[in-house]
Parts: C-alpha cells; sequence; structure tokens
C-alpha cells in the first residue's frame, strides 16, 4: 500500500470524540424535528379555536324559532287594490301585520286595554317578519278569502331566550298543586309543596336585601310570576292563561337568574312565548333567510345575498382590470424590457405597491374615483377598480415568477426552429407558465374578497336592503356587511356576524381550492 492510498484511507469514527460529535449533530435533527412539529401543532390549535370560536356562535344563526299563524286572508286588509295588484300585495306589509296582531290579541286577551301590554304583545313578531307572507300571497292570489296557516319569525331576543342565551336560568319539576284561587283582579295563589323551589331559591339569592329575579311557574297554556314564595304555597299575578290549568297539574318551574329590567324580553313575554310553544305554534327550522333574504333592521330577517352579489360584481370588476393588465405588464417585462434603470425602478415600485396598505388604496379610490371622475359612490364598480388596483402588484409579481420559473431552454429550442420572440413566448412559455400565473392571480383575488378598508372609504358600507342587478348599482359586499354586523347594539347581531364569517371563508377556501387544483393539474415538473 502507498502512502498516497494511505491518506485516503477514511477517517475513523471509532474514537470517544467524533461519536461525540456524531450523537450531537443527531440529537441536534432530533430538535429541530420536534420544534418543526410543535409549530404545526400552535398553528392547528390556534386553527381549531379560530373554526370552533365562529362555529359555535354561527349555529344560532342558522336557525331560528317562527310562529305559525292562521290567518283569513281578507281581500280588503291584503289587498285593497284587487288580487290582481300582486305588487301591491307583495308590498303590504301593514295589512299582513295588521292580521299577526289581531290574531296574537284574540290568543291572549289579557293584552287587550293596556297599550304597555298591546306593544310588548306586537313585539313577539316583528313588522318586516310578515314579508315572506305577503309574497306568498302575491305568487299565489287565489289564496285570498281563505284561512292560510303561515309562518313568521320570532323576534330575536325572544329566540335568543328559547336558545338559553338571554339569561341562565334553573329550571325545576313541581309537585302537584292541590288547590288555587284568586286573590285579586289579576293574582292568584297556588297551594302546595314548593318547598325545593324556597330551598333553591334562598340557596342561589344574590347578596342584598332584595331578591329581583323572575320566577315563573307553568302549567299548560298558563303561566304566573311567583313573587311571594314560601314552602307550601306561591302567589303573584297570572300573566297568561287560566287559573283552572293549574288545579291538579304538576307545573314547570323556570327562576330566571337575570332580573327583567336587565334583559330585553318582559316576563310577560316570556309566558306568551312558553304558552305559543306549548300549543305547538313554535318550531325551530333552518334560518333561510339568512341566505336569501339581503340585509335589514332586524336581526331575525337580516341576509346576506345582497352583500354576496355585491362581492361577485366586485370581484368580476376586480379580475377584468388585475389579471389582464396584470399578465401582460408581467410578460413584458420579463420577455421585452431591456435591463436598465428605468425597468429597474418599475420593478422596485411594483414590489413596493405590493406592500402599501391597502387603506391607501381607499383613500386613492376616493379622490380619483368618486370626486373626479364623479363615478357611483357604493357601487361594485367603483370597488372593483379600487381592488383592482390593490391586487394587480400580486399578479404581476406572480405572472413574473411562473415566468421566469420555464426553463431558458424551451425559449432557446423556440427560437431555434425559427419561431419569433412573440410566437416563442405566446406559443410555448405562455402554456408552461399558465398555472402559476392562474394561481397567483386567484390567491390575489381572494385577498382582495377578503378586504374591507377599502370599500369603507368609497362608501360600501350602505345599507342595502336590495340587491343590486349591475356592477352600477349601490351594493355592499361581504367583509363590509361583517363589520356593519359587528357594531350593531343587539345582541343577535353576534350570531348572524359569526355565519357571515364563515359564508366569506366558505368563498375564500373555495377559491383556494380551485388554485390549488390548477396548480396541481397543469403543473410540469422540470
Amino acid at each position: 500500500m502507498t502512502e498516497t492510498e494511505t491518506d485516503l484511507k477514511p477517517a475513523s469514527f471509532t474514537d470517544e470524540a467524533a461519536i461525540a460529535r456524531l450523537k450531537r449533530r443527531h440529537r441536534a435533527e432530533q430538535r429541530f424535528r420536534a420544534y418543526g412539529l410543535v409549530a404545526i401543532g400552535i398553528a392547528l390549535a390556534f386553527l381549531v379555536l379560530l373554526i370552533v370560536s365562529i362555529g359555535s356562535q354561527a349555529l344560532s344563526a342558522f336557525s331560528h324559532h317562527k310562529v305559525s299563524f292562521d290567518l283569513t286572508l281578507e281581500e280588503e286588509i291584503v289587498a285593497p287594490e284587487g288580487p290582481g295588484a300582486t305588487e301591491v300585495i307583495e308590498e303590504n306589509v301593514f295589512g299582513f301585520y295588521k292580521l299577526v296582531r289581531e290574531d296574537l290579541a284574540a290568543t291572549f286577551p289579557e293584552a287587550e286595554g293596556s297599550k304597555r301590554l298591546k306593544t310588548q304583545l306586537n313585539g313577539l313578531v316583528t313588522r318586516l317578519a310578515v314579508l315572506p307572507m305577503a309574497r306568498a300571497t302575491a305568487h299565489h292570489p287565489e289564496r285570498i278569502g281563505e284561512t292560510v296557516t303561515y309562518q313568521a319569525a320570532l323576534s330575536d331576543d325572544l329566540d335568543l331566550y328559547l336558545e338559553g342565551k338571554v339569561s341562565d336560568e334553573i329550571r325545576l319539576r313541581g309537585e302537584t298543586i292541590s288547590a288555587g284561587e284568586r286573590i285579586g283582579p289579576s293574582r292568584i295563589r297556588l297551594i302546595g309543596d314548593f318547598s325545593e323551589l324556597a330551598a333553591r331559591r334562598a340557596a342561589t339569592a344574590p347578596p342584598g336585601d332584595t331578591d329581583e329575579r323572575s320566577v315563573l311557574v307553568r302549567a299548560g297554556t298558563a303561566v304566573m310570576r311567583a313573587e311571594a314564595v314560601e314552602d307550601a304555597r306561591v302567589s303573584g299575578p297570572l300573566l297568561t292563561g287560566n287559573l283552572s290549568a293549574f288545579e291538579g297539574a304538576r307545573p314547570q318551574i323556570r327562576l330566571i337568574e337575570t332580573p327583567q329590567s336587565e334583559r330585553n324580553v318582559t316576563d310577560r313575554q316570556v309566558a306568551w312565548t312558553l304558552a305559543l310553544r306549548e300549543m305547538g305554534r313554535i318550531d325551530q327550522g333552518l334560518n333561510w333567510a339568512l341566505v336569501t333574504n339581503a340585509d335589514s333592521t332586524y336581526p331575525e330577517i337580516a341576509g346576506v345575498v345582497a352583500a354576496i352579489v355585491g362581492s361577485l360584481f366586485t370581484m368580476l370588476v376586480t379580475a377584468l382590470l388585475s389579471v389582464p393588465v396584470g399578465i401582460a405588464a408581467a410578460i413584458y417585462l420579463e420577455e421585452y424590457a431591456p435591463r436598465n434603470r428605468v425597468t429597474d425602478m418599475i420593478e422596485v415600485n411594483i414590489n413596493n405597491l405590493a406592500a402599501v396598505p391597502s387603506i391607501v388604496f381607499g383613500l386613492l379610490g376616493a379622490a380619483v374615483f368618486l370626486n373626479l371622475l364623479g363615478l357611483p359612490r357604493s357601487a361594485p364598480l367603483v370597488g372593483g377598480l379600487v381592488l383592482g388596483l390593490l391586487t394587480l402588484p400580486t399578479v404581476i409579481i406572480a405572472s413574473r415568477a411562473a415566468l421566469r420559473a420555464v426553463p431558458p431552454s424551451v425559449r432557446s429550442a423556440a427560437l431555434g426552429v425559427g419561431a419569433s420572440q412573440t410566437q416563442a413566448v405566446f406559443h410555448h412559455v405562455l402554456p408552461l407558465a399558465a398555472p402559476g400565473i392562474l394561481t397567483g392571480s386567484i390567491i390575489g383575488m381572494a385577498r382582495a374578497l377578503g378586504e374591507t378598508a377599502p370599500l369603507l372609504l368609497i362608501g360600501m358600507v350602505a345599507f342595502v336592503a336590495e340587491v343590486p342587478s349591475g356592477p352600477t348599482d349601490e351594493a355592499t359586499a361581504l367583509p363590509v356587511l361583517i363589520y356593519k354586523w359587528s357594531t350593531g347594539a343587539e345582541r343577535a347581531w353576534e350570531p348572524n356576524t359569526a355565519a357571515a364569517i364563515v359564508v366569506l371563508l366558505l368563498f375564500m377556501i373555495l377559491m383556494n381550492a380551485v388554485a390549488v387544483f390548477l396548480r396541481r393539474r397543469f403543473e410540469r415538473r422540470w
């Protein structure tokens, strides 16, 4: 063996120093792998937390309680201009709401003679909740003069109460009531074993001298408020129903933790709602109004369809501006533009524009498109132009990266067989870069779909109760509708906001899924 062959002999790893270095390297690799798994776990945990948080709030918005009404459609009330005037019937909210009020008054006669109680009774169903009735009658005018069963959305506060989101409650099943008696014009006393109620009420009483919590005792459709609770009797006002319903019955008892003065629903409204449900007139079903109605001032009938159509028109204008212009600019800069200071400055400015905050584009749109050019305010046309400018740098950068990823040998081969530079670009390079260009464009559009600040500055936050029919009509968009609903004072807007977020996330997931599909379907590996 020569000296040179001895020098080429591989180093030995049998000495302790080499083995220690090898172990440290293996431990470092294991730690790095563990750090990666921890990072992925944290990201997934936050994603699951986001989905659970939004989804749990949105679930209640996708369902709603409705009240059934058997209404006799009197022609002079629902069709004052005749059954043939379908437009008048469809807009006759006052007439149909009058029939609903009369039905409620006949069901609960105790509200008669009191303006305050009538207001509370009419508050079970909001005025615009009868719109589906009017539209259904307009589509079937032959029903006029007949008795028809319709459903109307229960008011949002009472819907939240039935879902257990207004107040915590303690519910008990009482013992059989042995007797009942009237102790005043509207007050009754029930005799029976109420020791469990008295004990639970005393044990959970808030600190202070007075207990303002409400105790509702129900038997069938009769409900009383127990103001004085003892082991053998309770007494208080009869809210609805007859005294005879309590005798020999085992009542259901509700101890409502939140005092009546601190909630939006009164004890009387709760009693009427429980009575209607006992009659079988209240049921819970899918809230189709959320995806079929436009925006409304009442949460129970507000929907996202107008915002969805507005977003689609806005995205259409955005795509028509940013995609062709962005791809054309990328082709020129990558394939034709000379390399000099001018093109270098253009590239730097494009990269800088991609990092400009979106609100700056909103200010630009308000100054140029609205004030200078006089385009219609709150229109998807203006929103699309603003978002098109916002998306344009992203499309250019993504398209240039896709073009740059095509091997130079493709260009050389095309030019070598006699193709012109334009033929080489459009017949060979561009088809190979198309998957990357489409992916970048769709991702840029997805970013634009979730933008809110630019649309706020051009006035797309306006209340829109009709579905827009074109890009120049007044409209709003899903992100703006989410912002608007999130600032609503009523608690029912919270689940509606979460539901609108779910709809927006579904659109964004769909757009990203299309981008991934196109990437994998047409991608060429070199």
